[in-house]
């Protein structure tokens, strides 16, 4: 007891307690609740094995707990409540406070508790009492044996209490009504607080009606042991009693008006009220017991209507109309006519009521009224503030006036007053209007107790007539029983649970006094005296101490008090018979019934709702937890499933990744033995080579054979040819017969699909040495045999689109590098004949992210699918890919580079997807071209490369128009209209003839599967391409594979210019426009590999093709076509041209017009492939796509804007094309150094946009000048212009010179070797002007130096021997470019410099020892010149003897440039871009080269040339030498062009303004002079027309 009440456990004990309260209801409905047991305890011994039975069946099932279960914690609640309630002095006050229970609630639930095992030890005495009376079994079933074991808690059925060891029973002595301990908690529980007056007062009340009840049973018990066996047997099977308690009923109500005739039985008011919230929403069926199921058919709420059935009259009586509802029905009962009239008075006032009741708000909770307003639990209402409904105080008494029991209305008053009298055969038996298979709709009503205010429903309708009442239900339950009922609206709710009725509940027999005169009576009194002499004395204890309330509430049925004389009685005699006498009088039995019993009653409901609201609390609580516990399990089950996912997910990419490394490792050994065999063909090269190492003359007279790289320069000419592993003469390439070409009209149809259809085992040597040769690999080639560098950013089959090969394979990207792999496994890879795989590159390419220099979207078969992307070597590749998305992924994944720096875009991936017509808006070309920035060959090549038109696809060839008509004059006079085309027409539509003819098939089109065309073959297909180019390496390869390895028929092969033109105006099936080579390329015009291309019918021979007369070399046809591309007359309507090809002439209704109209295949958007899903048709449509050539991309739909004439812009400063007038003087000014020492070096960087466009001089002594240049073009010639304005001139002399101030800062003091003659190679400024090298140091390096401070800022070391000559090729954005570097060891070495660190090599941590790009090999001698042009990939170098060597700037050692004999020893070399290679030898002789090594031109002139320089166009040469005099030359042929004044001193170097308007010339004289020059003045159109 210390620890129960110690300050320090007070908390656990308040919990403990809590705990206790919550669970002690629900407990003991579990065990069976009060009211069933008591009833099985009270009803006659006879029919206890009945009842038992059918109670105890229903109640295992009803809490979902087995009654042995219950009765277990019961106990153990009950030791619980005896120590920390009973024994301690706690204040549960505090308790109900703190945990928000209702006042006093704890106590009321003890003595539901007590009451609880007391009325259990009462049926355990009984048990035995019955068992000791009768000792056979036989009569009870099994299944109340076993029942019953739940009763007395015992675990067998033969004999129950065998297993209960007795010091552990409860029972000490069965005789006893109530056990010792029974009593003791009885009395704690009505004495603990006594002084909560009101609580007290409630608790007796309830405990005498508890005595009396069990007292009065008690008696009858012993007084008939037999004699009512039989008939309550039968009663009992009438009144089988089912559940009270179902799971789905949460409200008991409590009817609340107090009448005399209560006493027709206390336990008929407890019916329990199913939830209306549940009922009314749901409307579910009640759950019917077995026994009555069948009698019970469900009448749904809509059927029943209440408004005509049921009256609604202030009265409340409705005696005419009410009876209707009882059609049907009998009263089982006999109660006589009054008290059904009273009963359907009552039920109808209440229907009334409770219809009233719904237009009140729904969350209304208490009414104002004396009593306290029970609220139904429904949705929004608090389940505590029903409980605090329940269990509120008592009202007091003397509130209600003498008369506490006024009538709402006087008949009731009468009727009430009318039954009286009447004598009932039960103490406690209900009055039952049962169902007998009611008709649908309508309204079966059982009454309860002849005055009860609710109806029970029977199960024949929806248990819920009411159900509208749910919102807002005005049950009262009145605490004390003696409220003005006027004030407590009776329980408008009426209901019935799992179809039980209150027929159910169990009779009590009434006990009539018996007379005392005979002998047994003696015994009976004994046992009275036993059985009740432990409880007697409680019962007067309670009544004494609680006299005066008693006494106010136990009234006689006139209002007379009858405790007084009862007390007088108690005080006179201890005798148990004299009380229970009293108890059995009907005055006193009715008073106990009813006011006891309603208190008695509210008690058990309190525990009913609380037991409910409780189990609707535990199951909510259940129910989320079970919800929470199937989303855990359902979140468990999502995380495996998950987890099994990412774990299948993870082998799966495991397994790709694993595919991927294999692939990658097998591609990178396949690169590996590509690259080897590239170095060993290389190695062989230079080794072989005549001028190699294992190099004899003799070897020189064997055939070389030549191919056609695939280095484009600056405007996408490609015109290198280099060295051919694979070359041939296919003497084995036999000739098409004429029978194997159709008619015309059938080559459309019969034009092979264009697919390399040789099947030839491939050799896998030859494989090896695939893509055979120099600069396929980058220009990093030296040190890029690497690993894979990083994890692949992405995986995607594709296909490399090469000329004639489509190779499947798989194109994977790194955060560095791109690689191709083709899957060499596919069967059309394995058909592709292996020498057009030779010339196939990138089969298992690799490209660095720096080399990619743009990336365009690209159609292949009409289908926008695929990507062309280019590289810093000045090769591009090809991929077509599945779609695109894919495209899209793919440009992502790639650097952002645009479309490059060319056009003026800027360099975003968005430039990369866009479209073609995008591109040609956003670009600046064409603003360029009409400004005559760039040449009509330049802007056509920008149209075509932005229209889709690629060297890798030979089905999108690049197209250029024929712009001359005239192939037949010895001379050609370029400024005749008439030698020229009208580029306004398409090819087909300039014979008027075949005009009509193409119109006159148009019109007249008869075939309805394909739309109209006018030509029935392409301006450009592969074929054409390929017969145009059949006489050079690889198109020889190319063509022979397309063709079944034969030439074309002599008359149908390309064979002479004048004849392709004729046949391209007269022949109705060839509308060829030309290629982009015809401009540029005079190798296609000579069969140089000595192919047997057969004899025409005229018998000439085919073999080189026969150029026009005015035409003396294929250079020369090639140099005047361009020249007449560039002409004024093509310039005027070149535009038009652009129309019909890429412009708004293309296609539709402009197209019909200008007899422009191809079949519909050639065109952008005619066929979606992708929806064409049969594989065989799918492969038809694209055998038909590459055999009808494709219509580029349509840039333009309004027309195109005509070239500003050249007279527009002749006034427009720094415009190179344009003619000026010849108002200047030649020589614009002189500026003298300070020092004599001659000006050995030149460099004019005077692009305005430099930090410092300036003149750079070296002279002999190696003092330096930074001379500022003033871009004073538009002044020149100008009115009041003088050579004294020194702002005007253009070159202002560096100041520190001038001054003679900061020499030091100009002066380079380190040690030249002695033996080195300072000359214009040893010296090299960048592009910036502000870093010089320079060569010849003693330490065989060569140095850079800082023009701004003149300090050492690198030295570069590689050489053997001292180096001889530098040479700087051009510069791009960012100043990068090659430095060659030569030296007296015989080679070269070619470096990188870097702009953005302005050192040579790419690491400015490594800048002490840069490693060179390439070396360069095949000279005996000392290397004295050198020369660099990076656009087209090539290094020419001379050595001292002789001879000058062609390298690329990868390294292979391509030609030897041989002149003449007496050419021996060169001295100078220029390199245009433009391909012509001019080189001075000693004793005033030059010699022009292509870059090809073909010897164009040679002159000998009488002066020691010093300088020379070709013209950007690569047109004209400049030179100057020891005569002092300037001459310009035209560079093709050495026809002089003018001479310049003589100067008074030898010429040493020479360099041009950017604009090329002004030559500066450093002279011997220690001066340098600046020369007016124009080069316009020699074009042949400025000369013509000027």
């Amino acid at each position: 007891m210390d620890f129960v009440n110690s300050n320090e456990n007070i908390i656990f004990v308040h919990n403990t307690i809590h705990l206790i309260s919550q669970m002690v209801d629900n407990i003991i409905i579990a065990c069976g609740g009060i009211l069933p047991l008591l009833s099985a305890a009270t009803s006659p011994t006879g029919s206890k094995v009945s009842i038992n039975a059918t109670e105890l069946e229903n109640i295992e099932v009803t809490q979902g707990m087995s009654a042995e279960m219950a009765v277990t914690f019961l106990s153990r609640l009950m030791a619980m409540v005896d120590v920390l309630v009973f024994a301690s002095s706690l204040n549960f006050s505090e308790i109900e406070a703190e945990k928000n229970m209702s006042s006093g609630g704890l106590m009321r639930q003890c003595l539901r508790l007590v009451c609880c095992v007391a009325v259990r030890n009462c049926l355990e005495c009984r048990q035995r009492q019955r068992e000791r009376v009768n000792k056979s079994s036989s009569l009870m079933s099994s299944k109340t044996q076993e029942t019953l074991q739940g009763v007395t808690a015992t675990a067998t059925t033969k004999a129950p209490l065998e297993n209960v060891p007795g010091n552990l029973s409860p029972i000490k002595d069965p005789d006893r009504l109530l056990q010792d301990v029974d009593i003791n908690r009885l009395r704690a529980v009505v004495f603990r607080d006594v002084d909560d007056s009101k609580q007290a007062q409630f608790l007796a009340l309830a405990v005498v009606y508890f005595i009396s009840v069990l007292m009065v049973s008690k008696y009858r018990d012993i007084l008939e042991p037999q004699r009512e066996t039989a008939r309550s047997g039968i009663q009992a099977g009438r009144n089988i009693r089912q559940e009270i308690n179902s799971p789905t009923s949460t409200v008991v109500v409590i009817p609340s008006i107090p009448h005399p005739s209560l006493s027709h039985g206390f336990l008929a008011k407890l019916i329990p009220e199913q939830s209306f919230a549940h009922s009314f929403y749901k409307e579910t069926p009640a759950v019917f017991p077995e026994n009555i199921k069948e009698k019970e058919t469900p009448t749904p709420v809509e059927d029943i209507q209440l408004e005509s059935s049921i009256p609604h009259t202030d009265s409340g009586i409705g005696e005419e109309q009410m009876p209707s509802i009882f059609n049907g029905t009998d009263l089982e009962t006999s109660t006589g006519p009054d008290a059904m009239s009273e009963l359907l008075s009552t039920l109808s006032s209440e229907v009334k009521k409770s219809q009233e009741s719904l237009t009140e708000s729904p969350s209304e909770i208490l009414k104002p009224a004396s009593s306290i307003s029970s609220i139904s639990q429904s949705k929004g209402i608090n389940v505590k503030e029903i409980l605090k409904s329940l269990v509120a105080a008592p009202v007091e008494i003397a509130e209600c006036g003498p008369d506490p029991i006024p009538y709402p209305d006087p008949a009731l008053k009468r009727e009430a007053q009318a039954i009286l009298p009447m004598q009932f055969h039960s103490f406690d038996r209900s009055v039952v209007v049962p169902v007998k298979k009611p008709p649908p709709g309508s309204l079966a009503v059982t009454t309860v107790g002849a005055a009860t205010a609710g109806g029970g429903l029977p199960p024949g309708t929806t248990p819920n007539i009411f159900a509208a009442t749910g919102a807002t239900p005005k049950s009262m339950i009145n605490t004390t029983g003696a409220v003005d009922s006027g004030s407590s609206s009776s329980s408008s709710s009426s209901s019935f649970v799992n179809g039980a009725t209150s027929k159910n509940l169990p009779a009590v027999q009434t006990v009539a006094p018996m007379p005392e005169d005979s002998a047994e009576n003696m015994s009976i009194t004994a046992k009275l005296e036993r059985a009740l002499e432990k409880v007697a004395p409680l019962l007067r204890e309670i009544f004494v101490d609680f006299a005066p309330f008693l006494s106010r509430t136990l009234l006689g049925s006139h209002g007379q008090e009858l405790l007084i004389e009862g007390l007088v009685c108690m005080k006179s005699s201890t005798s148990v018979v004299e009380l229970v006498m009293l108890l059995c009088s009907q005055e006193w039995q009715n008073s106990i019934q009813k006011n006891a019993g309603l208190a008695f009653i509210e008690l058990i409901n309190e525990g009913r709702l609380l037991c409910h609201a409780m189990k609707d609390h535990i199951v909510r609580v259940a129910n989320e937890a079970e919800f929470i516990l199937n989303r855990q399990r359902a979140e468990d089950v999502h995380k495996h499933a998950e987890f099994e996912s990412q774990c299948a997910q993870y082998a799966a990419d495991r397994r790709e990744e694993e595919k991927m490394c294999d692939h990658l490792i097998s591609a990178a050994k396949h690169r590996d033995h590509v690259t080897a065999n590239q170095l060993k063909q290389k190695i062989l090269n230079i080794l072989t080579n005549k001028h190699g190492a294992w190099g004899a003359v003799s070897h020189s007279q064997l055939h070389d054979f030549w191919r056609l790289d695939y280095w484009e320069d600056d405007l996408r000419r490609r015109r290198r040819f280099v060295r051919n592993a694979f070359g041939s003469t296919h003497c084995d390439a036999l000739l098409k017969a004429a029978v194997e070409y159709g008619t015309e009209e059938d080559v459309v149809k019969s034009k092979k699909t264009f697919r390399s259809q040789a099947v030839v085992n491939q050799n896998a040597e030859t494989e090896l040495m695939l893509e055979g040769d120099d600069d396929a690999v980058s220009l990093l080639q030296e040190k890029e045999i690497d690993n894979l560098a990083g994890p692949v950013v992405l995986s995607t089959p594709a296909q490399l689109i090469a000329p004639v090969v489509v190779a499947k394979g798989t194109l994977s990207i790194t955060t560095t590098e791109i690689y191709f792999e083709v899957d060499e496994e596919e069967p059309a890879f394995k058909k592709i004949d292996p020498k057009v795989l030779a010339y196939t590159e990138g089969l298992h390419g690799k490209w660095m992210f720096s080399e990619i220099r743009a990336v365009f979207s690209r159609r292949y078969l009409l289908q926008n699918t695929a990507l062309e992307v280019f590289m810093a070597n000045r090769t591009s590749v090809m991929f077509n890919f599945p779609d695109q998305a894919t495209v899209k992924k793919v440009v992502y994944s790639l650097p952002r580079v645009g479309v490059g720096t060319s056009y003026g875009l800027p360099q975003a991936r968005r430039i990369s997807l866009a479209t073609p017509r995008q591109l040609y808006k956003s670009s600046n070309m064409t603003q360029r071209w009409q400004r005559r920035e760039i040449s009509n060959f330049e802007y056509l090549m920008f149209l075509n490369t932005i229209a889709g038109r690629t060297y890798n696809d030979l089905n999108q060839y690049p197209v250029f128009p024929w712009v001359l008509t005239n192939y037949e004059s010895e001379e050609l006079d370029l400024t005749l209209p008439g030698n020229f085309r009208d580029l306004s027409k398409p090819i087909g539509a300039l014979n008027p003839k075949r005009a009509v003819f193409y119109a006159e098939r148009y019109e007249t089109w008869e075939d309805e599967q394909t739309p109209p065309y006018h030509y029935n073959t392409h301006y450009s297909t592969s074929t054409s391409t390929l017969s145009w180019l059949v006489r050079i390496e690889p198109f020889t390869t190319f063509f022979l594979n397309a063709n079944d390895g034969k030439f074309d028929h002599p008359d149908r092969t390309f064979s002479s210019v004048a004849r392709s033109w004729r046949n391209s105006q007269r022949d109705t099936s060839d509308v060829k426009e030309l290629i982009p080579e015809f401009y540029y390329l005079p190798e296609m015009f000579v069969n140089s590999n000595g192919y047997s291309l057969g004899v025409r019918e005229d018998e000439v021979v085919v073999n080189d093709v026969e150029l026009p007369p005015w035409a003396k070399k294929p250079e020369d046809f090639v140099r005047i076509n361009r020249m007449a591309l560039e002409s004024e007359f093509v310039s005027c309507q070149l535009h038009q041209w652009i129309d019909l090809i890429f412009g708004y002439k293309q296609r539709g209704p402009e197209a019909v017009r200008a007899l422009n109209v191809f079949h519909y295949l050639t065109y952008e958007g005619s066929v979606n492939l992708d929806s064409i899903t049969d594989p065989v048709l799918r492969e038809a449509m694209e055998a038909q796509i590459q055999n009808f050539g494709q219509t580029p991309s349509q840039l333009l739909i309004e027309p195109h804007p005509p070239r500003s004439s050249a007279m527009h812009l002749c006034f427009l400063p720094q415009s190179p094309l344009m003619f000026k007038d010849q108002m200047q003087q030649d020589v614009i000014m002189v500026l003298k150094f300070p020092s004599n020492s001659p000006v050995t070096h030149v460099a004019a960087n005077t692009l305005p946009h430099l930090t410092i466009p300036a003149v750079v001089t070296v002279t002999c002594s190696r003092l330096f000048a930074v001379n500022r240049w003033h871009n004073t073009v538009g002044l020149r010639g100008a009115p009041g212009y003088s050579l004294d304005q020194a702002h005007h001139l253009p070159i202002e002399m560096d100041p520190l010179i001038a001054n003679n101030s900061g020499v030091n800062k100009r002066q380079i003091t380190d040690l030249v070797d002695q033996s080195i003659q300072i000359n214009a190679h040893c010296f090299v400024v960048t592009a910036d002007n502000r870093y010089i090298l320079i060569c010849g140091f003693w330490d065989k390096s060569f140095r850079v130096y800082s023009t701004e401070t003149g300090k050492l800022t690198q030295i570069v070391f590689g050489h053997w021997d001292v180096v001889t000559c530098l040479a700087r090729s051009e510069s791009y954005i960012g100043g990068d470019c090659y430095i060659v570097s030569g030296s007296r060891d015989a080679t070269l070495l070619l470096w990188y410099w870097s702009g953005r660190h302005h050192i040579i090599g790419d690491n400015p941590n490594s800048s002490d020892y840069p490693a060179p790009r390439a070396v360069l090999t095949g000279h005996d001698h000392e290397v004295v010149c050198v020369s660099v042009c990076a656009e087209l990939g090539l290094v020419i170098s001379g050595a001292k003897e002789g001879p000058c060597l062609v390298h690329t700037i990868t390294g292979d050692l391509l030609r030897a440039l041989e002149g003449t004999e007496n050419c021996l020893y060169p001295r100078l070399i220029s390199v245009s871009s433009e391909g012509h290679c001019i080189i001075y030898y000693e004793r005033g002789r030059f010699s022009n080269f292509s870059i090809n090594g073909k010897l164009l031109a040679q002159m000998e002139i009488n002066d020691s040339t010093r300088a020379i320089l070709l013209s950007s166009d690569g047109q004209n040469l400049v030179t100057g030498g020891d005569n002092g005099v300037v001459e310009v030359w035209q560079a093709c042929d050495f026809k002089q062009l003018y001479i310049y004044p003589g100067c008074d001193a030898g010429i040493r170097a020479m360099d041009l303004s950017h604009d090329q308007r002004t030559l500066i010339t450093g002279m011997a004289s220690g001066s340098i002079v600046a020369f007016n020059i124009d080069f316009n003045r020699w074009h042949y159109e400025h000369q013509n027309r000027y």
